[in-house]
């Protein structure tokens, strides 16, 4: 982005970052230029996200860290609730609502306990799909009316578990994937005496899109097709337990970008329930999976990183299809289970980072060579430069190339010495960026000059790991929205990417929300030497619990935040966090503390033998490298004095 005259303001850098598009109804800008945060909308109550970063690092967290805003989980809790009631109401479904929270779309304790706790007026349960996912929701689970949805393949100890958890009282519902499962719950049925409740996961034809479209299809890796469905219920029937089936599965993947996909997918499934209440089994419950998208990029389109429908528009869906068919089959309508993850928890989490230095191709603090005493070559491209014309910048950009790639291949012949070479260097991307100036605002935009402007922007190092804390980013090309937290009401005036600190190239941030679709780089302000916190945000959704420990980065910390009017701010801080140390680290990967520490004091002690180190600086050596394991795994950024 270059230098210019034109007047900035707050809407101005709303529009830079898609903040309305994305943000509403939670994020926004301040007079003072700071992105704020509205845990819940419509009370007046707006935080500056930096003054809570602020106030965490009072209470001794270091940057990266992630700030959970828990009462905006408690506000998705209630929406989704809100929005199906007026749809039943609507639509005179005659029948109730029950939603389940999947635990693998954030397993953290203090966000489930928060999520039961805002859904508990409405018997919201959870959704659990292994060994240990079960082992917590039994813990937490305490409303005998809600429901604990069991889904993923399971071994004789996750059945054993599941019927301890109905002998407690509690309602939970294995879900059948494979027709060997049946199997399995049936036999450790008889051996406990404890009857199952089951349901079972059938295959639609109705496949999504996006990048989680294989999960659903006949090619899918969970459910039952037709054929398994008829065999599953006549085993059912053999041993006598059709009394057990309650619950129909379906999902057709997570993400769902495109409403037309629900809509068919609830009528086929809902054929799949009237067909089976008519065979005489009780199924109660539709579950209809999870898949409630969030608008990423603020689109509201069809694309992967957005969705063509609102919350309200999906809820109303489900149910007039699952309705209609219904009523059409003359079948009771059943209670609607979903297991929405993402649109629940997306939101209420921001990663909060450091830019602390970046890698400028056009240096403008760094004078440019004046003109005479230079090697023809560096005379040559500088003139190029000067001479510039508004009608000629493509030919001059070509010029400029063809003078570059001369002069590599004289440096790789050792005829041009490196500062001549870096003179080149240099002027070229000032000849490249004027070329790119001269562009802007055109209505055509030639494709080299994109790729040009994509090539020009700065790369600001951020104190964070890609693969730990933004993994979707890396693995399937998830868009995340992206903006700094302060200084918004200044004009941005450089482009960039962010890199991460870990030794891996694929450690970047490329792409961005542009309001017409993706873009390459991002609007960035120029490091004056203070910090410059940038923030990712729409996080809360599996980003915590999928990263992993690439050059041994360990977790951010953390910090909880939950409003409260009494405070002089309107917030408190409820739970820090604090984020692996290398030692913890260090130990996942078979490193014991004290072996090592051991090993080290050796490799001091003969050092000292040999007169390499005073003893009393091998002892602040060793007190050093302990000090360290003792450490968080990230950097601690110092501005220069």
């Amino acid at each position: 982005m270059s230098e210019t005259n034109s007047v900035w303001d707050i809407t101005k850098a709303a529009q830079a970052y898609s903040i309305e598009r994305w943000g509403t109804p939670y994020f926004s800008i301040s007079s003072k230029g700071a992105l704020c945060v509205s845990p819940t909308p419509g009370n007046g109550v707006e935080l500056a996200i930096k003054d809570v970063v602020d106030a965490a690092k009072q209470r001794g967290l270091h940057l990266p860290m992630v700030i959970r805003f828990q009462d905006i989980l408690r506000n998705r809790v209630e929406a989704l609730n809100a929005a199906f009631q007026q749809a039943i109401t609507e639509y005179s479904f005659k029948s109730t609502y029950r939603g389940v929270f999947p635990i693998k779309v954030n397993q953290l304790r203090e966000v489930v306990e928060e999520i039961l706790d805002a859904g508990a007026p409405f018997h919201y349960g959870l959704e659990a799909g292994s060994k240990p996912e079960l082992t917590a929701a039994l813990a937490l689970h305490k409303d005998p009316e809600s429901l604990i949805i069991c889904n993923g393949y399971k071994d004789e100890d996750f059945v054993r578990l599941a019927l301890l958890g109905v002998r407690l009282g509690k309602q939970v519902v294995m879900v059948v994937e494979k027709l060997e499962e049946l199997s399995l719950i049936l036999c450790v049925s008889r051996q406990t005496q404890v009857r199952p409740l089951l349901g079972f996961r059938v295959k639609l034809q109705v496949k999504s899109s996006g990048k989680w479209a294989t999960s659903s299809g006949e090619n899918a890796k969970f459910g039952l097709s037709a054929i398994d469905l008829i065999e599953a219920c006549e085993m059912l029937e053999a041993e006598g337990y059709g009394d057990s089936f309650k619950l129909m599965h379906f999902h057709v993947g997570s993400q769902i970008p495109d409403i037309q996909v629900v809509k068919r997918a609830v009528r086929e499934a809902a054929r799949y329930y009237a067909k089976l209440r008519k065979m005489g089994f009780p199924v109660a419950y539709f579950d209809i999976g999870g898949g409630l998208g969030i608008d990423y990029d603020g689109s509201r389109s069809a694309t992967d990183s957005s969705t063509n429908y609102t919350m309200q528009e999906y809820c109303s869906d489900v149910v007039y299809n699952l309705g209609e068919v219904c009523d059409a089959e003359e079948v009771p309508h059943p209670t609607i289970i979903s297991e929405s993850g993402r649109a629940i928890v997306g939101h209420h989490s921001v990663l909060v980072v450091e830019a602390f230095a970046a890698a400028e191709k056009t240096k403008h603090t760094r004078p440019l060579p004046q003109p005479g005493g230079n090697h023809k070559i560096v005379e040559d491209i500088l003139s190029l430069l000067t001479s510039m014309k508004k009608g000629s910048k493509r030919e001059a950009l070509h010029d400029a190339q063809e003078l570059r790639d001369t002069a590599e291949s004289m440096f790789g012949l050792g005829l041009l010495d490196l500062k001549s070479k870096a003179h080149v260097d240099q002027i070229y991307w000032h000849v490249a960026e004027r070329s790119v100036e001269f562009f802007e605002g055109a209505p055509r935009i030639p494709e080299e000059i994109k790729e040009l402007a994509q090539t020009l922007g700065d790369q600001y190092i951020c104190n964070f790991s890609v693969f730990q804390s933004l993994l979707d980013h890396w693995a399937v090309g998830q868009i995340f929205p992206i903006a700094p937290l302060h200084r918004l009401d200044e004009e941005p005036t450089l482009e960039g990417t962010l890199v991460d600190i870990t030794c891996d190239s694929d450690g970047k941030v490329a792409k961005f929300i542009d309001n017409e679709g993706c873009r390459a780089t991002l609007p960035l302000h120029r490091l004056d030497g203070s910090e410059y916190l940038i923030g990712f945000f729409l996080v809360g959704a599996y980003q915590d619990v999928m990263g992993d420990i690439h050059n041994l980065f360990g977790r951010v910390n953390e910090a909880h935040v939950f409003l409260d009017p009494d405070e002089d701010d309107g917030y408190y801080i409820e739970e820090t966090i604090e984020g692996r140390t290398v030692k913890d680290v260090l130990e996942e990967v078979q490193y014991n503390s004290h072996e090592i520490i051991s090993e080290v004091k050796a490799h001091v002690d003969a050092a000292i033998k040999r007169d390499a180190i005073k003893p009393n600086e091998g002892m602040r050596l060793l007190e050093e490298y302990e000090r360290v394991l003792k450490g968080h795994t990230y950097l601690k950024v110092t501005q220069p004095v």
